[in-house]
């Protein structure tokens, strides 16, 4: 039997500490292991702003692919490039990998919040097969792009189960792993943050600056309200391990997420969370296992970590919930499994 061949393109270098690539190191890594030869192809330039020099680098890149080839293209570039997939999809066997609507990134102006979601829904209409990570996601891209249930497949993120160091474990070490960027809402945590300023308690925020102005006005913030001494930006570490086996309470006050793989990753260690009801997140956080909160409502999110930095029961009560739903958590070789059932479809 021939060995199965995928073309695996992503925009710009898929070792970037974030949890899409993330997602898509561990979706190649799976599908060698199951026996696949897996090509990554890297695609240069910038997106999801992309300009004339970027759309002429990804044609240059896509017409170097033999005729027939299976190709799985990030939702970062495919959602851009629809003329371009168009062109290709007569004579690739092309899927695209939405981590979520591009549009719904949040705090888009309107102009270019339109132009991404026309140009999704038309580049998804020459998708061999969609691949998504929720089912929130799946319902988005049916009910308002049109996908037919015959191409899309859901495919959660997998989780590793942690070691939980508990003798290392402090409450009131707070956790926050995201991408600092307006959509994860760091400006919302850090008013929270301000408001329990009275109780005993340190946060690490660890994650990329991707976005100059808004990390000094986070940074501004934390200063106005005198955190300068208690939260700490970390940046974005290979390791997170050490992160999550420390760490007393997971916090994250994201606007939204197509899946929310930090979340995860903090039940799977154990870890009461205070998040926010957006997207996915209900998929993955039950409510035995901390609070969602509505976004953008720094005192309720204020209220709930009180809630678990001072009342034992409720922590220990939490942190017991977490611990459950790790359980029912996917591993990545569910989601490989997923993933490659879903490539040899679109190959038929």
């Amino acid at each position: 039997m021939t060995k199965p061949h995928l073309h695996f393109i992503v925009p710009g270098d898929i070792d970037t500490p974030t949890g899409g690539y993330g997602y898509d190191r561990k979706i190649a890594a799976g599908l060698r292991e199951l026996g696949w030869t897996v090509d990554i192809v890297s695609l240069s330039g910038s997106y999801p702003d992309t300009d004339t020099e970027t759309r002429l680098a990804a044609e240059a890149t896509l017409a170097l692919l033999p005729n027939d080839a299976l190709v799985l293209v990030d939702g970062l570039a495919f959602a851009r490039l629809p003329d371009l997939v168009a062109r290709h999809a007569g004579r690739l066997r092309l899927a695209a990998l939405i981590h979520h609507p591009l549009a719904d990134e949040g705090g888009l102006p309107a102009q270019t919040a339109a132009l991404f979601e026309a140009d999704e829904r038309e580049a998804l209409r020459h998708a061999a097969a969609i691949i998504c990570t929720s089912e929130t996601t799946g319902r988005r891209l049916a009910d308002y792009f049109g996908v037919s249930s015959s191409h899309l497949h859901i495919a959660p993120p997998g989780t590793s189960r942690k070691s939980l160091l508990t003798d290392k474990r402090s409450r009131t070490r707070l956790l926050c792993v995201a991408s600092i960027v307006p959509r994860k809402g760091h400006d919302v945590l850090i008013r929270a943050l301000a408001l329990i300023a009275d109780l005993d308690w340190t946060a690490r925020f660890i994650g990329p600056s991707r976005d100059g102005e808004w990390r000094a006005r986070l940074d501004q913030m934390i200063a106005d309200a005198g955190l300068e001494n208690r939260i700490d930006f970390a940046g974005p570490l290979n390791d997170l391990d050490p992160e999550y086996t420390q760490a007393g309470i997971f916090v994250l006050a994201t606007r939204h997420e197509g899946y929310g793989m930090a979340y995860a990753e903090a039940l799977a260690a154990g870890l009461p969370v205070v998040g926010c009801a957006v997207g996915a997140v209900p998929e993955v956080v039950p409510p035995e296992a901390g609070a969602l909160v509505p976004a953008d409502d720094p005192t309720i999110f204020a209220e709930e970590l009180r809630r678990l930095l001072t009342d034992d029961a409720t922590y220990q009560d939490a942190a017991e919930g977490a611990r459950l739903a790790a359980e029912r958590l996917p591993r990545w070789s569910d989601t490989t499994a997923i993933v490659a059932r879903a490539l040899t479809e679109s190959g038929r």
